[in-house]
């Protein structure tokens, strides 16, 4: 392993490490000291890798900000579809990188964190509500998704990740529900 390849394996295990103490006690209350002790390095060449916490939150934001983008992927497909392969695909990746779950709850927090103006720039550049709203109008149009506010339904889909995420997070044991049963409180019912 070159130099630079064992610098960006450290530096992803300071991420990897920080975004699980960041969940588990707290942005506001983990120390850097903290992040440096979970991966047996000094404070000092801790700052080697990112200048300061906030850097360090920066940059995990930012990496939660990117993962928001994997459905764009799937925009081709119909409307109930693409809901169900992404959640597949979701509950799937996140079964085997652990770590997504705790990004799913730092996201969750981060518009409620004190954050830089830049950092605040990014979270507020995820748009999954308005997204998915955009494909939940389509579905109301093909008749697959009920009527009603399309923003409203799309905001009570991703609450429903997200809570699901948090209950993986925090509970080992938790398996998720299947995405049929997510995507149905969207569908129309059957009369």
């Amino acid at each position: 392993m070159t130099r630079q390849e064992q610098k960006e394996a450290r530096r992803k295990e300071i991420l990897n490490k920080a975004l699980e103490l960041f969940v588990k006690k707290g942005v506001y209350e983990t120390k850097i000291s903290d992040i440096a002790q979970s991966v047996g390095m000094s404070t000092g060449l801790m700052f080697h890798y990112f200048d300061s916490k906030e850097s360090l939150l920066h940059e995990l934001i930012k990496i939660g900000v990117n993962g928001t983008k994997y459905p764009d992927q799937l925009s081709s497909l119909p409307p109930d579809l693409f809901f169900t392969e992404f959640l597949r695909s979701l509950f799937s990746y996140s079964e085997k990188e652990p770590w997504v779950f705790n990004m799913f709850v730092l996201m969750g927090q981060a518009s409620k964190l004190e954050l830089p103006e830049e950092t605040k720039k990014l979270v507020k550049s995820m748009n999954q509500i308005e997204m998915s709203a955009k494909i939940i109008k389509k579905g109301q149009k093909s008749g697959i998704f009920r009527e009603g506010n399309a923003t409203a339904l799309s905001s009570c889909f991703w609450a429903s990740v997200q809570g699901i995420m948090e209950q993986m997070a925090f509970n080992k044991d938790f398996k998720p529900p299947k995405p049929e049963w997510i995507v149905a409180m969207l569908k129309k019912e059957v009369e």
